[in-house]
């Protein structure tokens, strides 16, 4: 990805960058000369060691739980007293357990509100204090890692993340609407089915064959893939392009 645009100056915050789609995000950045500050939860020795491959004046990991709203509130403040400012948020933690139609009310409840205070609730806080910060600092960028399963429905045992993916669709949609004039650009990265751990209950549940089936492309996305839109939703060159949908998926989903 070197040399396919320069981000050097620029100081990005990506949540749930420690693997998966995530970690392939924080590298393809970094790769282009951003500083990012990598959030992780539990995965700290991942998170240590993409540091010290990148760099500790250019990478910084901070542990927070995108449930606890006191995390992301220092989260925010450390990623900011970092190098004085954030240029791009990319809200892409995100939590994808399975819960069945047939399971108890509580087991359900407990699914569906941890879903919706990491995947959203987590979104609309760290997006509150980019407006804030931006407003004060002249413009700046976030960009939401969403799925076709926001716009088409998800599968029985995933509804809770598809509703939370929805949710986040709305509100970025909703900034770009209302802080446009304030140099606040948004954009929503629409993920298919992507090589990463957090595939792996999914293609358990249903099998890798019946997924790849509606795949026209004949196979899974990469992280790479992502990061690269997601890099170039970050260089601030689609600025009129501001809540934007832009599909990774194959062409198995198209809106």
């Amino acid at each position: 990805m070197k040399n396919f645009t320069d981000l050097t100056g620029k100081t990005i915050l990506v949540t749930g960058g420690s693997r998966g789609i995530g970690e392939g995000i924080v590298r393809g950045l970094a790769a282009q000369g951003a500083s990012v500050v990598l959030n992780y939860l539990g995965s700290k020795a991942s998170a240590e060691k993409i540091a010290d491959e990148i760099g500790r004046d250019r990478c910084l990991p901070v542990q927070a739980d995108m449930a606890k709203w006191r995390d992301l509130d220092r989260l925010w403040q450390t990623a900011v007293d970092w190098k004085g400012r954030i240029d791009v948020l990319v809200n892409n933690a995100a939590i994808r357990q399975p819960v069945s139609m047939d399971a108890g009310s509580e087991e359900w409840d407990e699914h569906w509100i941890h879903a919706l205070r990491t995947n959203l609730v987590s979104t609309a806080h760290l997006s509150r204090m980019a407006v804030k910060h931006y407003k004060q600092v002249g413009g700046g960028i976030i960009i939401g890692i969403t799925a076709r399963i926001a716009v088409r429905g998800d599968r029985p045992d995933f509804f809770h993340d598809g509703a939370s993916k929805g949710g986040m669709n709305s509100l970025l949609r909703g900034i770009a609407r209302f802080y446009a004039k304030d140099k606040i650009s948004t954009f929503l990265v629409c993920a298919g089915v992507i090589n990463s751990r957090q595939a792996d209950d999914m293609l358990t549940i249903y099998g890798a064959d019946e997924m790849l089936r509606e795949i026209p492309v004949g196979a899974f996305g990469t992280p790479e893939d992502v990061a690269n839109v997601v890099i170039f939703c970050a260089s601030g060159k689609a600025s009129y392009s501001t809540g934007a949908t832009i599909d990774v998926v194959g062409a198995s989903f198209l809106h």
